[in-house]
């Protein structure tokens, strides 16, 4: 029966550095190689039965690589609750430039006097600078995933984040943020959504509005991802996963002919469909709109 291996008592349950505890006696780095030890960053380990997630290697960057760095991007929207894979990477920002560390996404820049807080002993960027540095350093459309999240989750309002814009209107990125920001809804209930609404407004669809409530004669019918409400105009955005059973098929089936009979047009997408054929789910939902009088003929009433 193979040995437990001894963990020192000194090490148990802590991050540390592997050049320090070899200094003091109590690893060989013959045995930080092995299986009892999961390395973080170089230099930087932990027991490997420990459960490590972002936010734990943030600390770990923070506290033994970069004590100055202020955890931004997505890092800082993992540590606001919104989730996030825990092999990406840590996002800090630096006062100064700094030569490159594995394992760490590096900015830097000067911050706004509100740009920082604090949460269980780590500098955190306040949502508004997060967001910043999100549409700063992503393409716009990944940014806006994060956007969407920030606003549904009130971490931020829109009125903020286009004050913030103006006060970095000296700043190179400040119109594309605004930009950012005026496409961004917090309705959106997954990167999914964010990502086929942007796409199908940058292609010339009027903006929808989200998590629509559909009721006919003061009856609730559905709830749906996008809506055009004037037109009575709908827009349903279905995962892979959808249709999991046949009464999940059922369900759907009779939900969808009470949005008709409420007078509802409903046309389905799937993500996969708005990356290989956007310009015919574009032009869909546009001969849809104008079916329903856009933009020729006054607005119709909600129910």
């Amino acid at each position: 029966m193979p040995r437990r291996p001894q963990i020192p008592p000194a090490l148990r349950g802590r991050i540390f550095r592997g050049g320090d505890a070899v200094r003091e006696g109590l690893v060989t780095r013959t045995q930080l190689s092995g299986k009892t030890w999961r390395r973080l960053f170089r230099d930087v380990y932990v027991e490997a039965t420990a459960e490590v997630d972002h936010l734990t290697r943030c600390a770990a960057a923070v506290e033994h690589l970069l004590p100055e760095g202020i955890l931004t991007g997505v890092s800082a929207a993992f540590a606001y609750g919104i989730p996030l894979s825990a092999t990406d990477l840590v996002e800090l920002l630096l006062p100064a430039p700094h030569g490159p560390v594995k394992g760490v996404l590096l900015h830097h820049g000067p911050t706004l006097a509100d740009d920082v807080r604090d949460l269980a002993g780590l500098r955190i960027a306040s949502p508004t600078r997060a967001c910043w540095d999100l549409v700063r350093h992503r393409p716009l459309a990944d940014a806006i995933v994060y956007l969407d999240q920030f606003l549904g989750r009130r971490l931020v309002t829109v009125a903020e984040l286009e004050k913030y814009a103006w006060e970095r209107a000296a700043e190179a990125y400040w119109q594309r943020f605004l930009q950012a920001t005026r496409l961004a809804d917090g309705g959106a209930e997954s990167p999914g959504e964010s990502r086929g609404r942007l796409m199908l407004v940058t292609n010339g669809v009027p903006r929808p509005v989200t998590q629509f409530v559909i009721t006919h004669r003061g009856a609730f019918i559905a709830r749906v991802d996008m809506a055009w409400p004037d037109y009575r105009v709908a827009l349903e955005y279905d995962g892979f996963e959808y249709h999991s059973s046949r009464s999940d098929l059922a369900r759907d089936r009779v939900r969808l002919n009470q949005q008709v009979l409420a007078g509802w047009l409903v046309i389905h997408v799937t993500g996969d469909r708005l990356r290989r054929d956007l310009p015919a789910v574009v032009a869909e939902v546009l001969a849809a709109l104008r079916k329903r009088g856009w933009p020729e003929r006054p607005h119709l009433s909600d129910s």
